[in-house]
């Protein structure tokens, strides 16, 4: 697992109830560095927060951690519901 792999991971789980469900994914794209996060649907509400603020929040770290490693860095919130609701 890489740094900010692990670093996101840290930071989530913190602010989580079911921590153990809390999975980044890190991919490497042509526009950088992508995270994909994957946590319980319950905790879903906690990790985007009030009109996107703690999204934005950890979007802002990454930005941090980019500057300081010289990289680009994207993050992906998966909502576990959006298959459900396309299959509608």
């Amino acid at each position: 697992m890489h740094n900010d792999q692990e670093f996101i991971e840290f930071v989530v789980k913190s602010i989580v109830s079911k921590p153990d469900a809390v999975r980044v994914e890190r991919k490497i794209d042509e526009r950088g560095v992508l995270l994909e996060l994957n946590v319980d649907p319950e905790d879903l509400g906690r990790v985007i927060g009030k009109r996107g603020s703690t999204a934005q929040s950890l979007r802002t770290l990454l930005r941090a951690l980019g500057t300081r490693n010289d990289a680009r860095y994207n993050l992906k919130i998966i909502d576990p519901h959006e298959g459900e609701r396309d299959a509608r």
